[in-house]
């Protein structure tokens, strides 16, 4: 059978909805364990990374159901859920690729004091650093309360907006790049739903195909 029937096009839908169900599984995975490790206590990251996990985990589920019953109306809620998801991923990815120096050290130092102070302490010992931007009088502040380790070796410790910054860069393009990819498989995603769903079954009554 060529690829591009019925069945190549239902198999394909099917594999992709199976990748999908893997990645979001891997998301909650990752934010469990690290919860359970104690990488990350804060609950609004582990319930964000959850969330988008648990949300492409039904998408993907709807699309695998859709596919595997020929559901005309998941298939059409499918595409219309999965087009948004696109858009919006796609515009978030290309913001990551395109902010520069400055915006990544304003959108830090904006984080930062939101952070409660739990947050904040845990992020200093696991950078090993101590405060974020010698540019505040309270950085003396976050310097004098601060617990990480270098604190009790030397003198003085690295701020961790340096640190931060050094990293962000690289996690940017990586999270824009690796976005920007996947964003790309969800169109793929649109076009065999809609292939899919404009198919007619061999095996199921003509007159039935509406």
């Amino acid at each position: 059978m060529v690829c591009g029937g019925f069945a190549c096009s239902k198999n394909a839908l099917c594999a992709l909805n199976v990748v999908y169900m893997l990645v979001s599984l891997l998301l909650i995975g990752v934010a469990a364990w690290g919860k359970g490790l104690g990488l990350v206590s804060s609950i609004h990251i582990i319930g964000g990374v959850i969330a988008v996990g648990v949300f492409l985990l039904l998408i993907a589920v709807a699309g695998l159901v859709g596919a595997v019953n020929h559901h005309q109306v998941l298939l059409f809620f499918y595409m219309i859920i999965l087009g948004l998801v696109f858009i919006f991923q796609f515009v978030i990815s290309c913001s990551c690729l395109a902010i520069n120096r400055s915006k990544q050290t304003d959108v830090i130092n904006a984080s930062w004091w939101v952070m409660s102070n739990k947050t904040r302490d845990e992020l200093e010992r696991s950078f090993d650093c101590c405060g974020l931007f010698n540019l505040t009088t309270l950085y003396q502040q976050d310097y004098d309360f601060c617990t990480a380790i270098c604190k009790s070796q030397s003198r003085t410790c690295q701020m961790c907006g340096e640190k931060f910054l050094k990293h962000s860069d690289e996690a940017l393009k990586i999270l824009g790049g690796v976005g920007l990819f996947f964003s790309f498989t969800e169109i793929l995603g649109v076009w065999l739903a809609m292939r899919f769903r404009n198919q007619k079954d061999p095996r199921a009554n003509p007159s039935a195909f509406l």
